[in-house]
């Protein structure tokens, strides 16, 4: 796997042509989105940017100046004009007097509201200070990776005088917040010859008279932190190697095979999706001789460590002696001892105010040889903070390259992680959708049915992992659905679900791009029409291979990985109202769908007692949106029929007793419905969604 950081030197990518039509909230944004776009600058959702500008006030129509800064959330990569938080500066200086010190400077927040210019419903963050008072237009604040590796170092003081030659200021660490926002003002006004400041422990300000101006110095600041720490390195980085990487596919399989044990041990309170690194940046670390004493340190800008908690968990495994049984055996003391860590680290720094100790499992997994997994309530948590203890490698290689590496002092990692006001913002969070951190696989995924199925479930909040046999319409699929519901939900793999070895192929790939699986919905499907003695023993085969023998090997596979998690699980089997209803002409297709409906019996018995519920759907005529029903099928059902094949939708709704047609998001639904908790009793049923047909009848 690459490294997300972009190789090339930092350069500008500032257009004049396409900055000269822009007024200077477009400018902001456009400044911001270019910052955003660099995880060398920032990570995701990290930084702020803010300009100070000259409006029109609503009421008064007089010219005011006017704050405008990040608003609370959002990532500068992809932030819109509404993502900004807009505030009357002068409101803001007039909040001075109501400040009455650093041990009630929290109540400053609720007065930022009563700053807000033009109804602006965008909330403000706790930042906002630190841009408002700092005597510039135009301010950045970066978590560049250079800049923080200077800011982490034992020396940080004098190393930034040493670097920078008077351009940039210093401040010792603080919590963010208004106190610390006075501090950048003082600064700022009483060396006025600063371009910016490096604030311990945490990042980087920098400031200009216009946009292009403030951007091309915060720029040209982080290439000179680069630079510098190139040249000045101390060898070997991290003590030199201990240890040798894995081969790649070693490294795969060791993690597919581990991710859905561990993401069981910690999903028995709160479902969780994992993310598997093994880029260049981590092999070196996880693979070096100060592995454990730098982890031991934990991270010191607050970014990292609200992404990633202080400290990582190093998983005891020997990559020269690679034993996976070893590993699995001495995990649950391991888990049990950071938790009892976590736990006593919150009981000897909390305050008599401090919010309960949260989920004391942790987040970053460093396996020696192998890499990093990353476990988070959804996928794309996972993904950030992987890419957030990335940029605490980065910095520990700068500081401990040319000093000492120091992480951030326990009481004050505390006082950021359960900061009240970080805890009302989870509060605020919504209400995790019906199926939060679940893990679906649909066969058949590139078909009608499955992508409806796999719409549906993703809307829902579950992970999606598609397979079909077809590469082009997987792909089209999976691009549209990655579209809609974002790409970090959706993975797709090509597979034969015919193959024991390619079913295999497709949970691994499950376990290593989501954690492991909790829903499988078995969708592959093929249909023929036959007169008895024209039914060759190829249809017969083919029909048995992918509807039955598909659909047990798929059900297999999944049913160990559900047994391996301990979270129970459901599958869900898209028969067939044939699998009911004998059909003249079709014996081979109704075969293997009765015997589908079967296997899903049996497999229910075996399932309930570890969680895992097993039940069908069995859709009936499914035309529109069906990759089945657009070949041969219909023209030979039209021909079982004595129809023409343009009639053949119309000839089954009149079929139905409701006269409705069973269109792909029906079938949809009722999966949905079987594979969420609210069908959390039912195991071993039939759920037929055809519109009524009274042969197909279970009672």
């Amino acid at each position: 796997m690459k490294d997300p950081k972009q190789k090339e030197p930092i350069a500008s990518l500032w257009n004049d042509s396409a900055a000269a039509a822009m007024s200077e909230p477009e400018l902001l944004l456009y400044r911001s989105n270019l910052l955003g776009s660099d995880l060398r600058i920032t990570n995701f959702g990290g930084g702020n940017t803010s300009a100070k500008v000259m409006m029109a006030d609503p009421l008064s129509g007089e010219q005011v100046e006017v704050l405008w800064v990040k608003g609370s959330g959002g990532d500068l990569g992809s932030i819109k004009i509404d993502g900004f938080s807009t505030l009357y500066m002068d409101k803001l200086q007039a909040l001075k007097q109501r400040y009455r010190g650093l041990a009630l400077e929290d109540e400053m927040v609720a007065y930022l509201p009563h700053c807000t210019f033009n109804l602006n419903p965008r909330a403000a963050s706790i930042d906002t200070p630190l841009h408002a008072y700092i005597d510039r237009k135009h301010v950045d604040h970066m978590h560049p990776d250079s800049c923080i590796a200077i800011a982490a170092c034992k020396n940080s003081e004098a190393i930034t005088a040493k670097v920078f030659e008077g351009e940039l200021g210093w401040l010792p660490w603080q919590r963010p917040g208004y106190d610390l926002g006075l501090k950048l003002e003082a600064l700022s006004k009483s060396q006025p010859q600063l371009k910016g400041i490096i604030l311990e422990g945490h990042g980087l300000f920098t400031w200009g008279d216009t946009a292009k101006s403030c951007y091309e110095t915060t720029l040209a600041i982080i290439k000179r932190a680069e630079e510098w720490l190139a040249a000045n390195v101390k060898q070997p980085v991290f003590g030199g190697a201990g240890t040798t990487p894995l081969p790649a596919q070693e490294r795969f399989a060791l993690a597919a095979k581990l991710m859905p044990l561990l993401r069981g041990k910690i999903s028995q309170e709160e479902y969780k999706l994992g993310h598997f690194d093994d880029s260049d940046t981590v092999l070196e670390f996880v693979c070096s001789k100060d592995l454990a004493p730098l982890a031991a340190l934990g991270t010191s800008c607050p970014d990292h460590f609200l992404r990633t908690k202080i400290r990582p968990f190093v998983i005891d495994f020997d990559p020269a002696k690679p034993d996976f049984d070893s590993l699995v055996a001495g995990l649950d003391t391991q888990l049990e001892a950071y938790r009892a860590d976590y736990r006593a680290y919150h009981e000897r720094c909390k305050h008599d105010n401090s919010p309960a100790v949260r989920d004391a499992n942790p987040i970053i997994y460093l396996i020696p040889g192998v890499g990093m997994l990353s476990f988070a309530k959804d996928k794309a948590t996972a993904r950030i903070a992987g890419e957030f203890y990335v940029n605490a490698i980065n910095v520990m290689r700068g500081a401990n390259g040319v000093d000492t590496y120091v992480g951030l002092p326990e009481q004050e990692a505390f006082d950021i992680e359960y900061w009240l006001l970080e805890e009302a913002k989870l509060q605020r969070m919504p209400k995790p959708k019906s199926l939060a951190g679940r893990i679906a696989l649909v066969t058949g995924g590139a078909g009608g049915i499955g992508q409806a199925v796999a719409r549906q479930l993703l809307q829902e909040g579950a992970c999606v992992m598609l397979t079909d046999i077809d590469s082009e319409a997987l792909s089209q699929a999976h691009q549209d659905l990655a579209k809609a519901a974002g790409k970090d939900s959706v993975g797709s793999i090509v597979a034969n679900i015919t193959s024991e070895q390619a079913v295999d192929d497709v949970m691994n790939a499950a376990a290593l791009r989501f954690g492991g699986i909790d829903l499988l919905i078995s969708n592959a499907g093929i249909a023929s029409s036959a007169p008895l003695d024209e039914t060759t023993l190829e249809i017969w085969n083919r029909n048995q291979d992918i509807l039955v023998t598909g659909y047990f090997l798929a059900s297999r596979a999944a049913f160990r990985i559900m047994k391996q998690q301990k979270l129970g699980g459901s599958m869900v089997f898209v028969a067939s109202k044939n699998g009911l209803v004998a059909s003249a002409g079709a014996s081979a297709y109704c075969t293997a769908k009765a015997a589908e409906i079967h296997l899903a019996r049996c497999v229910a018995l075996e399932g309930a007692p570890h969680g895992i519920r097993v039940n069908v759907v069995n859709p009936d005529a499914v035309i529109r949106g069906s990759r089945i029903w657009d070949g041969k099928w219909k023209q030979e059902r039209a021909q079982s029929n004595k129809i023409g094949t343009d009639d053949v939708e119309d000839f089954y709704r009149q079929r139905s007793m409701l006269k409705l047609s069973v269109l792909p998001e029906d079938i949809a639904e009722a999966v949905y419905f079987l594979a969420s908790d609210k069908a959390g009793k039912s195991t071993g049923n039939i759920l037929n969604v055809d519109a009524g047909n009274a042969a197909a009848f279970t009672r």
